[in-house]
């Protein structure tokens, strides 16, 4: 495959992408021959996420599978699944609420033994999900579809301890200048955040005191400019909040508390 891999390489290059070398090593590894691999060099080419082109991602460790159009988890959200790991105690419910391929839950519970359940609108997002679940050994039933907390069972309300909610966040403005993997070939729903990215997120604050278990936390992404009407919006729903930033991740995330019984 020798050939095809230079052929890659340089219709890589020419579509623009900074890794080609890396990214044609990748996309050989994934195809069986040498048909399979122009096939998805052109799919790359044409501006489709690597991940989605090779059918997973690798995030925290873990490798997750993905299916076209499902949302790729990035490598900054690695900051949330540390903070909730650092914050669930073995048998501690945790939910991954807009779950995605439920590439974050899954990478929290590798690191502690939690009662996992994610939940998510999209259905393609939810079946991917699902897949994700079965492939580590855990129900599929447990990943649930719905708009946000309509999608979880009842039982959980007050119970959970460790909630991820990583919303969309970007805001309605700056989305034609996201890149064109993103912009092009994941969904609207999973990026856009309505006029200033904090729409979903106030539906979020809004219900966190009704599932949250006294002393439970939400865990989500904001960008810097939003952290002033992150905090406000928090503390206006009677939680604390406090402000995480990872340089190295160039990540941010605000850390929700239930403080009352």
């Amino acid at each position: 495959m020798e050939d095809a891999l230079t052929r890659a390489v340089i219709r890589l290059r020419a579509a623009g992408c900074v890794f080609a070398e890396e990214e044609a090593a990748i996309l050989r590894e994934a195809a069986p021959t040498e048909a399979v691999l122009d096939d998805l060099v052109e799919r790359r080419a044409a501006g489709e996420p690597l991940e989605q082109v090779v059918g997973h991602a690798d995030f925290c460790g873990l490798r997750v599978h993905l299916r076209p159009g499902v949302f790729v988890p990035r490598v900054r959200s690695a900051l949330l699944v540390r903070l909730a790991v650092e914050a669930a105690k073995p048998g501690a419910v945790l939910v991954d609420l807009c779950c995605g391929s439920g590439a974050l839950g899954l990478a929290a519970r590798r690191s502690v033994d939690v009662t996992l359940h994610g939940a998510d609108l999209d259905p393609v997002a939810v079946d991917c999900a699902r897949d994700n679940y079965r492939r580590h050994g855990l129900d599929p039933g447990d990943v649930h579809r719905g708009d946000l907390y309509t999608a979880l069972p009842g039982a959980l309300r007050g119970t959970v301890d460790v909630l991820i909610a990583n919303v969309p966040y970007v805001a309605t403005r700056h989305i034609p200048f996201l890149p064109a993997e993103a912009r092009d070939h994941e969904p609207r729903e999973a990026l856009d955040g309505g006029a200033d990215g904090l729409d979903l997120f106030r539906r979020v604050a809004a219900g966190a005191p009704d599932w949250l278990a006294p002393g439970g936390l939400l865990l989500s992404e904001i960008t810097e400019a939003q952290e002033e009407t992150a905090v406000r919006i928090v503390t206006g729903n009677g939680l604390t909040a406090t402000v995480l930033q990872d340089d190295d991740l160039d990540a941010r995330a605000i850390v929700t508390r239930r403080t009352h019984p």
